[in-house]
């Protein structure tokens, strides 16, 4: 019988510094914090490693905060109790995600003996000026130093992160990071455009009216969306997903597994899991995480727990799906739900297709250009009544 496919999520909260525009859930901490952390966390990874002997593990992807603000032994020691816990496949994609002002060779060498074979870079801009303003603890020079130390020993898998409709940032100074990082050649870059959060200080100096006004206007935003479809694409990069774009073969596995519906676990305090029809995620108050005995009893650290009915996986599968370049099959949605996606969603279908935001290439729907441009509004159509 073969096992069933299971992503892992690890997340890390800490941060050298909080970013001026980050509402994830992370913080700065001392060494004796974190090392109480990795403790807790190799505890819940040992006892959740127990419910999933039958799942072999395709993915994972530590994220943060910024994983590497742990040191090297301590990024090893989770991955060791992962694989003493839980059957990961011998060709499992490993992504880190790496502050530029966090890595050094020692750091890099324990990571490398980890198994892990994929770095995320948050570059999010080369400019100085726009870095200051992000409150980024990096300069441009880090980025390049922390980039070719990952190069020398032998990562043959690359993520940068990159973010338009920054402070300060002009058309012009969006082109000149998208060039120096095309000029880079990573495997892959994601590109997402900032989003001004509720209670973040980002939101303070730029959520009023008058604070808007000094971020780039919706002309200059949509101008730096298309150049990032043009100038990645003159630099031989696929657009796969709606943010993400690849060099051929190198697209996340991590990310297209859970855009199409693969089970995965959270493991950290805070983190999110879907599996088995169910969506949680683990506790989010960092005490009574702390304070959970994993090995007694590991349910107080589940909280809302959502079981998904067949309206809500249908929807789930067309939303997330929909972000893919290629779109949903046809055929896995008729095999999943049994029911044939053109009769539940005939007249949305029509309308889309007739608006020129959908297209169907036979098994695939799939939004065209327009569409991607407008997925908001064509996903709430995939709404069920």
């Amino acid at each position: 019988m073969s096992m069933k496919k299971l992503e892992l999520y690890v997340h890390i909260p800490f941060c050298e510094k909080k970013c001026e525009y980050c509402d994830f859930l992370s913080f700065a901490a001392d060494d004796s914090e974190k090392r109480a952390y990795v403790a807790q966390l190799t505890e819940e990874i040992r006892a959740q490693g127990e419910n999933y002997r039958d799942y072999l593990v395709s993915s994972i992807f530590i994220g943060g905060g910024t994983p590497t603000t742990l040191s090297g032994i301590w990024i090893l020691e989770i991955m060791n109790t992962i694989r003493e816990s839980f059957i990961v496949a011998t060709d499992a994609e490993i992504t880190i995600e790496c502050n530029p002002g966090t890595l050094s060779k020692s750091k890099i060498m324990h990571i490398k003996k980890a198994g892990i074979n994929r770095i995320s870079f948050g570059l999010q801009s080369s400019i100085e000026k726009e870095l200051e303003a992000l409150g980024r603890i990096h300069t441009y020079k880090d980025f390049l130093q922390s980039y070719q130390l990952a190069r020398e020993f032998g990562f043959t898998n690359i993520n940068v992160d990159l973010m338009s409709g920054l402070p300060y940032q002009t058309v012009d100074s969006y082109k000149t990071t998208l060039k120096r990082v095309c000029e880079l050649r990573p495997e892959h870059i994601s590109a997402y455009s900032l989003i001004v959060e509720p209670d973040t200080p980002f939101f303070d100096k730029y959520g009023s009216e008058e604070g808007k006004a000094l971020l780039p206007d919706e002309n200059v935003d949509r101008e730096m969306y298309a150049l990032t479809k043009d100038i990645l694409k003159e630099h031989g990069y696929e657009r796969y997903e709606i943010s993400n774009y690849a060099k051929p073969g190198r697209e996340c596995k991590h990310n297209i597994g859970y855009w199409t519906g693969v089970s995965y676990l959270g493991l950290g305090v805070g983190a999110s899991g879907y599996v088995m029809n169910r969506r949680f995620h683990v506790e989010g108050d960092y005490k009574k995480y702390m304070n959970i005995k994993m090995q007694q009893d590991i349910m107080p650290l589940y909280c809302d727990i959502e079981e998904l009915d067949k309206k809500a996986n249908m929807e789930e599968f067309m939303f997330l799906g929909l972000r893919l370049t290629r779109g949903v099959s046809r055929h896995e949605f008729n095999e999943k739900f049994g029911i044939d996606m053109f009769e539940l969603y005939d007249r949305q279908i029509k309308r889309n297709i007739m608006l020129n935001l959908m297209e169907y290439n036979s098994p695939y729907l799939r939004l065209t250009d327009k569409g991607l441009d407008l997925s908001n509004m064509v996903m709430s159509d995939f709404l069920l009544d």
